[in-house]
């Protein structure tokens, strides 16, 4: 019998405690050794509640001092590409939640340092395993609605009360738009087999002070192979409810997240293809979170293939580029 696999968690933060915690704790293969924060009464907190053996507070304490395997990163952002290389140089794999790093050059670095020392690296892309976006995604690369011309996403989120590092742009990289908009603009390069992006322009309402993060965003991009994707996101908005959407356009058909809906033209009419399957038993959060983590576990262990993270670095150039943009009011050229 295989032993199973032993993983670390760095950062106990609240996507640690909402879904890697609770779904490593019950996967099959994986034995969880240690957590691992700065704030030690709440790494202990959170690893008695799950049964986890060790606490520590400085990763290269954990990289160390514990027979790991691999690690999930979930720390704050501009902590994760010195954590990832750390991990790397210490011969272990890494789950790493978005984004890999602040910058392309960071992570093009980590696909290079990784690629040296023959490690594996994961960016927690989640919504890449919802099952309703793999649906989606087997009507868009199948041909059967046309030729893809379009996405428009977005994310109304209302003001969150947290401060901190959040709000510093050079410790969180952005504001909105990291933290809505970057997952959307990922998800809608991927189902899109990540086109070459040409140009781009944005709008952002900034709040006060020269370092301080968006608090809206809009961006448009256009890409090579004709397709213009919008993105409309707040993390400021004032409503009854907040809201994601994610729709794509086809010369032959359209679709729509949450829930999935699928329309195709069959005879000159437009018509209802959505598939029909079982209401899930569990959100789209944690249903992907649970996917992703159990791919990790396959990729780590040999038993599904790796693909390193080399979309990543063109993600970043996008998105440097849409921050120039709005930065200078002018449409950027990539």
């Amino acid at each position: 019998m295989t032993d199973p696999v032993r993983i670390g968690v760095v950062g106990a933060g609240a996507i640690a405690q909402l879904a890697h915690l609770p779904v490593l704790s019950m996967m099959r293969g994986i034995s969880l050794a240690a957590v691992c924060d700065n704030d030690r009464p709440k790494a202990r907190a959170l690893a008695d509640r799950f049964s986890v053996p060790d606490v520590y507070t400085d990763i290269e304490d954990l990289i160390e001092n514990e027979d790991l395997q691999a690690i999930v990163v979930a720390t704050p952002n501009h902590l994760h590409e010195p954590h990832v290389l750390s991990a790397i140089a210490a011969g272990v794999d890494v789950l790493v939640e978005r984004p890999v790093s602040l910058s392309a050059k960071g992570a093009e670095r980590i696909v290079n340092a990784a690629a040296r020392a023959g490690r594996k690296v994961i960016v927690a892309n989640n919504h890449r395993f919802r099952s309703d976006v793999q649906a989606l995604a087997g009507f868009l690369r199948g041909g059967e609605l046309g030729k893809l011309t379009g996405i428009r996403a977005g994310a109304y989120h209302h003001r969150r009360p947290e401060q901190g590092w959040r709000q510093r742009r050079v410790e969180a990289g952005g504001g909105s738009f990291f933290d809505y908009g970057l997952p959307l603009l990922d998800l809608a390069l991927w189902l899109s087999d990540y086109p070459d992006p040409v140009r781009v322009s944005a709008h952002m309402e900034r709040g006060a002070g020269k370092n301080s993060v968006e608090d809206a965003m809009l961006v448009q991009l256009h890409c090579s192979s004709g397709a213009v994707y919008n993105f409309d996101v707040s993390g400021a908005y004032v409503g009854e409810e907040e809201r994601w959407w994610f729709e794509t356009l086809s010369t032959r058909g359209s679709t729509r997240l949450a829930p999935l809906r699928v329309v195709k033209e069959l005879h000159g009419r437009p018509t209802d293809v959505s598939p029909r399957g079982a209401a899930a038993r569990e959100s789209a959060f944690i249903q992907s979170y649970r996917a992703e983590l159990a791919h990790f576990l396959a990729v780590i262990t040999g038993t599904a293939e790796y693909e390193a993270p080399t979309d990543q670095i063109t993600l970043h150039r996008i998105v440097e580029a849409i921050y120039k943009s709005a930065d200078e009011g002018r449409e950027i050229r990539l």
